[in-house]
């Protein structure tokens, strides 16, 4: 990865605007700061304005691990789309994927018969439909709270699959779609000749690793020196920073060809 708000990078990002891309962002540790509680997560209202306006202008996405209507309430802004679970939730849906959802059907009943182990070692269990999130973050004991998670992922089923991120690990079915399948979806269905993606977690990674070259990815923060990311951002705080870098590479407002 490569600093953004260098030369280059900001020679790389107003390239890539001016072909008016498709935008998606992560929601936690990217859009909202990771908070103990992830029902207290907002986006900051500086940033909720900035992404407003750029929502104005092009096709604004958030593509999250929440369900979609847990990120909706929490975004201060009107996106363009929003997809949750990771990819396997479309806002468009008028109904639950019942395939996807029954392949989660052992795990929801291995997490049952683990629920008192789980919530007694400090890990709170969530259940988002077509993905679990097993939450770690308040546990008095790090320790005991992965070892309880590490022992339950070795007793799962086939068909499952599961991956870390800040202090938490998420259990999706084997096939479930990702982010990646998410964007080139979104990609697809705006028009937009390019794409800029931002992220800070594992879940993201799948993203830019399968980047296509018209695409810009970018990961919050340098936690992860094997990211595949193109660039990255010091930290959320450089997040308005690049809202007003986007907006600026557009052209003006009052000019009939930057309309949607």
């Amino acid at each position: 990865m490569k600093r953004l708000f260098t030369p280059e990078g900001e020679a790389a990002l107003l390239h890539t605007m001016q072909h008016r891309p498709l935008v998606a962002f992560d929601f936690d540790g990217t859009l909202a700061p990771i908070v103990a509680r992830p029902a207290d997560a907002r986006v900051p209202a500086a940033v909720a304005h900035r992404l407003q306006r750029l929502a104005r202008r092009l096709p604004v996405a958030v593509v999250s691990g929440r369900q979609v209507q847990d990120v909706r309430q929490r975004l201060l802004f009107t996106p363009w789309r929003v997809v949750g679970n990771h990819g396997a939730e479309d806002d468009l849906a008028t109904a639950v994927d019942e395939d996807r959802a029954a392949a989660l059907a052992p795990a929801r009943a291995a997490l049952n018969a683990a629920a008192d182990h789980l919530r007694a070692a400090g890990v709170m269990i969530e259940d988002k439909g077509l993905s679990f999130a097993l939450h770690y973050r308040l546990a008095s004991d790090i320790g005991a709270a992965r070892h309880a998670i590490e022992d339950l992922l070795t007793r799962l089923p086939p068909g499952l699959a599961a991956f870390g991120g800040k202090m938490v690990v998420n259990i999706v079915g084997a096939l479930s779609r990702d982010k990646a399948d998410a964007v080139a979806d979104l990609v697809a269905a705006s028009g937009a000749p390019a794409a800029v993606f931002v992220g800070d977690d594992i879940n993201d990674e799948p993203v830019f690793e399968r980047s296509e070259p018209s695409w810009l990815t970018v990961r919050v923060g340098q936690d992860d020196p094997r990211s595949k990311a193109s660039w990255f951002l010091d930290g959320p705080a450089d997040l308005p920073r690049l809202l007003d870098r986007m907006l600026a590479a557009l052209p003006s407002p009052g000019d009939p060809d930057s309309q949607l």
